[in-house]
């Protein structure tokens, strides 16, 4: 569109590229892009033109998503193989007259549907939150007039006014600007204002971070006035293009739900693979129709897993109560387990691994160097140095802190005002100053504000020191600039001064080693003033700025929380690889990194962009911190390393961690972040400390092998009923109905589900996170789980097989027998032995809190009597009284799967116990070693 595009209204879309005609405006001057945007620079758009331009480009505002429909949804939970597979034997039990088994099958079907609906309905209003954090009004000059309007009425060459608490209401370029300052952590990441000014840059090519011209929406301005001109509305602004990120990720579907579906289809295989064999059988032997119905819905319900959804919810539920409780909200139950195998974490800096409080940490004052304690904006803390180095007067130093500052901090550490400023002021209270009563005692008689033209400040007081009184100038600034207009070092008042040059290489040395450790720098100067220049003083104030004497450096850092660096030390023992990825400048973020103990490697966005995908996923294994990053940078990490299978976790707070996080496979809001990335994210920290996703992890690896535990039980007991019902029928033993389908269902509400209690009431391994995470790419279904289901499972199925070929009588379909009833109760008794010793592998399943896991066990011990004994039960489900040596034999048979099952686990101890290969129990893979997911043979605790 050409530069005169705009101004018809034609087409709609980015201002940006319409008025620059190929030119970012930050590459521009001023005066081009207000003129390219067909605007004036004092008087706006006329109201008529600004009303067209509305019309043609729309809102100021960003669409919201609507969300699925919750009917949409449960009719894709319907289509789910297995609930299919459910609706089937449902329909077949009505059939034939199974009323109670067709009833109770459809609510399982109901359940699992629910449950399934309720997972899926996962919150789609991130974007609909960057709409609210448009504010509802603008200052814009129309007409030459100044006008509050509704922000979602600005439009593209509008020019908007700006000062001191406002958040901008669109993207735009400055054209006039006064002690300019915006905070961009929301957008940028970067925790520190940013100085804005009117100047073209020079590169074509600058970060979001680094156009200091430009003003985006939704960032707040922190100090002095600016007036921008717009260049992008709703959309095409920066938050824009976030949403529309947000809006094109779609999520993946978590590692469990992944498997599960494939079980599913294998179970679906073996189950109507059995029923197909059974039915061909009758159909051979003449069965009647209504006899094969009974014989295929009592084989199918054996063979489907009805309450495996709902009881992995369940477990998953606890786990999901668990993590509320250690302060970490997940939104779906999967995402449980998806933190159990997190496998690399990227982690945002600002507000995620540090306090988002800027504080001076590092003195350089009179050659010597001091170190500051203390956290954030509170007012404690010692000031130490080397032993034996004298600590200098630090007069000169505190009115600088406390005088030449607006900032206002108070004993809670709420600030007023510029962060940076913040911690000066917070330095000066250590110093047993108190700011605010010092400005009232020398109030300022001139000053020079602090702009990002000439990147100082400074201000005049009447101050008295040692009964003398004095006027004097102090000035704050860029370490470059204000050394630059110092004649000597030492400060006015003390008496020692020196040339600037003999201190010259002390204080250049002392600032680049501030900002190799990424500290931000501020040097500090004073003179006196005399009294044949008190009226260039009010006159002219910058014409003093020259001849002043050089005080000293402050470090001033975004400092870490007190438990980041134990927090990444656990996940790396856990193999758990961690990256940082921030808006700061990259020598920042890696003098964090190194602090932190994360590996080798920093990186800024430029350099990133630079990369391509396959260059960037070769140099992946060496990359731990990256710098001056964007939103599309973050985003496409994650999309990377999923591609090389890893598991990810990305933890951030501001919008710009938005797209990331809602890509990531676990995406972690702060508690105290936007709301954009509460609703992007799948799980919230509401303490907003890192080492609770630590913790988070490992209570997601003990859910998940929870999970593999009871997929392991319940595989034992539906293969081992498979066997039974194709024994029975292969070999013609009672019509191939080796048991009802009401004792069926009977085993799997009293049995079964209590099984499931015991293995959810486990501890789990003490040593979880002392292991490497799990691979993704071996499932549940692996070759050597398989292997040991199905040795359990023929076990189990020759131990109640027994009784129906053995037993002392023949089993009816139409009457209780001993045969079938003991058969019962052997499956039952099976399930509670193949709970209690299959809660943990490989760990012996025998040991503590066995007596916990009995104690549950012994409530099904009791149905199952009470099963074979009242009346009632007897006729409902075909059973009759067992003699004492009856349940002796039963017992017997069933203990044959514990004894198997814990020789098999000790073996497999043992064979661990070799110096290879490495496995989760007997060795930790360091994560800065590790830049691959562990290979199955390390993924030994499955199975």
């Amino acid at each position: 569109m050409s530069e005169t595009g705009m101004e018809t209204g034609a087409e709609t879309g980015s201002a940006t590229s319409s008025v620059t005609a190929g030119k970012a405006p930050y590459a521009l001057a001023a005066e081009a892009v207000v003129a390219a945007a067909g605007s004036d620079a004092d008087s706006g758009l006329s109201a008529d033109e600004a009303a067209r331009r509305l019309s043609s480009y729309g809102p100021n505002e960003i669409p919201a998503e609507k969300p699925p429909s919750i009917w949409v949804v449960a009719a894709q939970q319907l289509r789910d193989p297995m609930n299919i597979m459910l609706i089937a034997v449902t329909i077949v039990s009505l059939l034939i007259g199974e009323l109670s088994t067709g009833i109770i099958v459809a609510l399982l079907i109901l359940l699992n549907v629910g449950l399934g609906t309720r997972q899926e309905l996962t919150a789609r209003a991130s974007v609909d939150a960057l709409a609210t954090l448009q504010v509802p009004q603008a200052r814009v000059v129309r007409d030459g007039e100044v006008t509050m309007i509704a922000a979602t009425e600005v439009v593209p060459g509008d020019l908007v006014q700006v000062e001191a608490g406002d958040i901008v209401p669109a993207d735009g370029r400055i054209v006039r600007s006064a002690t300019l300052e915006a905070q961009e952590a929301a957008l940028t990441g970067e925790s520190a204002p940013i100085a804005k000014g009117t100047s073209a840059l020079a590169s074509p090519d600058v970060g979001l971070g680094d156009q200091t011209n430009m003003l985006f929406q939704s960032t707040s301005v922190t100090r002095g006035t600016g007036t921008i001109v717009v260049t992008a509305t709703g959309l095409q602004t920066q938050m824009g293009r976030i949403a529309t990120m947000l809006t094109s990720v779609k999520r993946t579907r978590s590692p469990l739900q992944r498997e599960l579906d494939s079980l599913t289809k294998v179970l679906g295989i073996i189950a109507w693979g059995a029923v197909a064999v059974i039915v061909v059988v009758g159909l051979f032997r003449g069965i009647p129709g209504k006899d094969l119905l009974l014989l295929g819905t009592a084989m199918a319900i054996s063979a489907i897993p009805t309450g495996m959804p709902a009881f992995v919810s369940g477990l998953l539920s606890l786990g999901a109560r668990e993590l509320a409780d250690a302060k970490a909200v997940v939104k779906n139950l999967t995402d449980v387990e998806t933190l159990g195998a997190t496998s690399a974490i990227n982690t945002d800096k600002t507000g995620t691994l540090t306090l988002n409080q800027m504080m001076v940490s590092t003195l350089y004052a009179s050659g010597s160097w001091f170190t500051v304690d203390g956290e954030g904006y509170r007012k404690s803390g010692a000031i130490r140095s080397v032993a034996g180095v004298p600590v200098p007067d630090f007069t000169r130093l505190g009115l600088g802190l406390a005088l030449d500052s607006d900032a206002v901090v108070d004993d809670a550490g709420q600030v007023i005002g510029d962060p940076t400023e913040a911690a000066l002021v917070v330095l000066a209270a250590k110093l047993g100053i108190d700011a605010e009563e010092t400005r009232r005692s020398y109030p300022r008689l001139a000053e020079v504000p602090f702009d990002s033209e000439y990147k100082f400040m400074a201000t005049f007081h009447r101050v008295t020191v040692d009964g003398v009184e004095h006027v004097i100038e102090l000035v704050k600034g860029a370490p470059d600039v204000v050394v630059a207009r110092c004649s000597q070092a030492g400060g006015p008042l003390s008496g020692s001064q020196v040339p600037i040059a003999q201190s010259r290489q002390g204080i250049d040395e002392a600032n680049t080693r501030m900002g190799q450790k990424g500290l931000r720098v501020l040097a500090f100067a004073a003179r006196l003033v005399t009294d044949d220049e008190l009226a260039t003083m009010t006159g002219d104030p910058m014409a003093l700025t020259t001849g002043l004497s050089f005080v000293g450096l402050a470090g001033i850092i975004d400092p870490l929380r007190t438990e980041a660096k134990s927090a990444v030390r656990t996940a790396l023992n856990a193999g758990i690889d961690v990256r940082m990825i921030t808006g700061d400048h990259a020598v920042t973020a890696q003098a964090i990194g190194e602090d932190l103990g994360l590996g080798p490697g920093a990186i800024s966005g430029q350099e990133l962009q630079a990369l391509t995908d396959e260059q960037l996923k070769q140099r992946l294994s060496e990359l731990h911190v990256f710098g001056r990053v964007t939103p599309e940078d973050k985003l496409r990490l994650a999309q990377a390393m999923q591609e090389q299978g890893l598991i990810v976790a990305m933890t951030g707070d501001a919008v710009n961690d938005a797209a990331a996080l809602k890509q990531a496979d676990i995406g972690v809001a702060m508690g105290s972040g936007s709301e954009v990335t509460k609703q992007a994210a799948r799980m919230v920290l509401t303490d907003d400390n890192f080492g609770t996703l630590v913790h988070a992890v490992e209570i997601g690896r003990r859910v998940y092998d929870k999970v593999v535990s009871y997929v392991r039980y319940q595989m034992t007991q539906l293969l081992g009923l498979v066997l039974l019902f194709l024994a029975a029928t292969v070999f013609d033993i009672n019509d191939g109905v080796a048991m009802t389908p009401s004792m069926v269902l009977f085993l799997l509400f009293f049995a079964t589900a209590v099984g499931v209690v015991i293995i959810a009431v486990d501890p789990g391994d003490p040593a979880v996170m002392h292991r490497p995470p799990r691979d993704p790419g071996v499932p549940i279904t692996n070759r050597n789980a398989v292997i040991r289901w199905v040795g359990y499972a023929f076990v189990l199925f020759l131990a109640a097989f027994a009784p129906l070929v053995a037993g002392p009588d023949e089993p009816s379909t139409t009457q209780g027998t001993v045969s079938m009833t003991m058969t019962f109760v052997v499956m039952g008794l099976g399930t509670m032995f193949n709970a209690v010793v299959n809660r943990r592998a490989p760990a012996s399943g025998l040991t503590p809190p066995i007596v916990k896991a009995l104690a549950i066990a012994v409530i099904p011990v009791v149905l199952l009597s009470l099963a074979t004994q009242l009346p009632t039960l007897q006729d409902g489900l075909l059973t009759i009284a067992l003699s004492p040596r009856q349940w002796l034999v039963c017992f017997g048979l069933a203990a044959l799967l514990p004894i198997v099952v814990e020789l098999d686990k000790l073996l497999t101890r043992r064979g661990q116990r070799k110096p290879a290969p490495l496995s989760p129990e007997n060795a930790v893979a360091p994560a800065r070693a590790r830049h691959t997911p562990p290979t199955p043979a390390e993924v030994g605790s499955r199975e």
